[in-house]
């Protein structure tokens, strides 16, 4: 089905085409169109046009609204102020365009699909290999997920690249201290679950931490073993091996556990770029991009030094040869622009690594592999805080392990579900709590714009009340009820009645999903469809407690509400899926 033209569109375009009738000089002349308390939109783009045209303001508003088109779309325009314009819309339109989203068979509630797609690779979701998972992944894989989601949705060609640590002197010193200590993992891989095995592996991993802190003559050793690894010696990778692949086991158990889809081809961590360093570095050292200081391969830049006033390098190699994390990310710069074919390359990574990624998409300019037509952007998240706003760590001073932390989640939300639950079994009980416990973690993260810090607080984010995803859950939930009891009664427009002011202002709402979508999808701002969906949920709320349903004084006016009431439902499930959250019919 061909898009919807929203009612937004649509008045923006009458008072464009009235605006450049008026003054022709002018050109075409963008009214500025906004969402208003005192009508239902507000133009307020004649005040800065009259007087740049040396215009009397309410004279010029007075002439456009003379050449405004009123009829099925304006009901009424009204000048006010120095020149601003009130726009009030017919009950029909807001009907009949509602109806024209909701007979889209293809669930996209007239979101258009992109004409002209281009391919985004986006980097989200790195956990380290030997490593558990703790808070600090959390907001890379969440808000990764519904970037994903969105850019899909509007017809993006999406790659999905998961950044695993995979790589460097610290598994040379895992390796080399379980030659040295065989029966520090001594479990049976195959009985321990992904979870038990992680949690020995990373035991193992800050047992040999220990040693190579304190220990020169072992820290020689396991930097030896670095070097046994990446001239690829059978036995040292026949063990780095089992560490990935007992690693990704446990990966893809918090990822299920999350909701999230994670696929093996697309974890291409540090490892996968190892053949590409060396000439990476060669690229960048013959075009003068990088030059040798101290015998270390640097990029220098005009704009960045240290607190002493001199100059801090990129660092791609070295002296001893060894490549950093610079080296990598090049490489994969490289690979996803001329192999992928990408024209845009998100990375959701932690804003403490910032200057890193400015340095690395700086030189990578330099070489030119980014430009005009291929763009880096990191979409920098916050730190997850404590109810003290300090950063999130056990009473013992611990980072916190995510599977703890959801599973806490899930239990809290149980225990909301069951005091709510009135024909729910034990078995729904427990699949609910899950879906609204991981939908709450998810949400407090997403509703928070992503550069921002936001305080992790459990009772809040399963409450039923306020900006939660439990509160547009319960909605969702409510309506299904609403419709499960409407018996024959069937939802279907009725653009000839007249609307009641909760009416129109859901309609109103649920118009501006498709604009909000592609808002957000451009701008890789979850956030933004978070405070949509929980502004339309409010609106529901206010409209179900001011316009009954099912006791509605005519069949017609029960049709309709319930044709709003489903509008709703289907714009809050899309909405909700977009950003990675289930919504339960029941609750």
């Amino acid at each position: 089905m061909a898009s919807v033209t929203s009612l937004s569109d649509s008045v923006h375009q009458r008072l464009a085409a009235a605006l450049s009738a008026a003054l022709p000089q002018a050109g075409s002349a963008d009214p500025l169109l906004r969402r208003s308390d005192r009508a239902d939109f507000q133009a307020n783009g004649i005040l800065a046009l009259a007087k740049k045209e040396k215009a009397n303001p309410r004279e010029l508003a007075t002439q456009v609204v003379s050449g405004v088109e009123s009829g099925e779309l304006i009901k009424d325009v009204e000048v006010s102020g120095p020149g601003f314009l009130n726009i009030t819309l017919t009950d029909r339109a807001i009907t009949e365009n509602l109806a024209a989203r909701y007979a889209d068979d293809t669930g996209r509630l007239g979101v258009p699909h992109a004409e002209q797609p281009g391919t985004t690779v986006i980097d989200y979701a790195q956990p380290n290999v030997a490593k558990e998972m703790h808070v600090g992944h959390l907001r890379s894989a969440v808000i990764g997920d519904a970037v994903v989601q969105l850019l899909e949705f509007t017809g993006e060609n999406v790659i999905r690249r998961h950044h695993i640590g995979d790589w460097g002197t610290q598994f040379g010193m895992l390796i080399q201290y379980l030659e040295e200590h065989p029966h520090e993992l001594d479990h049976k891989a195959d009985e321990a679950s992904g979870e038990e095995a992680m949690s020995n592996l990373d035991r193992l991993y800050k047992a040999a931490r220990k040693l190579f802190d304190a220990d020169e003559e072992f820290k020689t050793r396991a930097r030896r073993r670095v070097v046994d690894l990446q001239a690829g010696d059978p036995q040292t990778l026949a063990t780095w091996q089992k560490f990935v692949d007992e690693s990704k086991i446990y990966f893809f158990s918090v990822f299920e556990k999350l909701d999230m889809e994670i696929r093996d081809a697309d974890i291409v961590g540090e490892s996968g770029y190892n053949d590409m360093l060396a000439e990476t570095c060669r690229l960048l050292e013959e075009s003068g991009v990088a030059v040798r200081s101290e015998g270390a391969l640097c990029v220098f830049f005009d704009d960045i030094k240290g607190p002493d006033g001199n100059p801090v390098p990129l660092i791609v190699q070295k002296s001893d040869g060894g490549y950093g994390y610079a080296a990598t990310d090049l490489s994969a710069i490289r690979d996803r622009v001329f192999n992928l074919k990408a024209n845009s390359i998100i990375y959701v990574v932690d804003a403490r690594q910032s200057l890193h990624f400015k340095m690395v998409f700086e030189t990578a300019r330099k070489a030119g592999w980014l430009g005009d037509d291929v763009k880096a952007h990191q979409l920098a998240f916050g730190t997850v805080l404590g109810k003290d706003g300090k950063p999130f760590k056990t009473r013992e001073g611990e980072t916190v392990r995510l599977v703890d932390l959801l599973d806490e989640a899930i239990d809290r939300a149980s225990a909301v579900v069951r005091e709510k639950a009135q024909d729910l079994s034990e078995e729904e009980i427990a699949e609910r709590g899950t879906q609204v416990g991981v939908g709450a973690v998810k949400y407090a993260d997403l509703s928070t714009s992503a550069n921002r810090d936001y305080k992790f607080d459990l009772d809040q984010m399963v409450s039923l009340n306020g900006d939660t995803s439990v509160y547009l859950q319960y909605a969702y939930a409510r309506i299904q009820s609403i419709l499960r009891k409407a018996g024959a009664s069937r939802p279907a427009a009725h653009p000839e009645l007249e609307l009641h002011e909760a009416e129109r202002a859901l309609g109103l709402h649920a118009d501006s999903f498709a604009a909000t979508v592609a808002e957000a999808a451009t701008e890789y701002a979850p956030h933004k469809l978070a405070a949509y969906l929980y502004q339309l949920a409010s609106l529901y709320t206010t409209f179900y407690d001011k316009c009954p349903v099912l006791k509605a004084e005519t069949q017609e006016q029960i049709e309709n509400r319930l044709f709003l009431c489903d509008v709703t439902a289907r714009t809050l499930h899309r909405g909700m899926a977009l950003l990675g959250i289930r919504t339960p019919e029941r609750l």
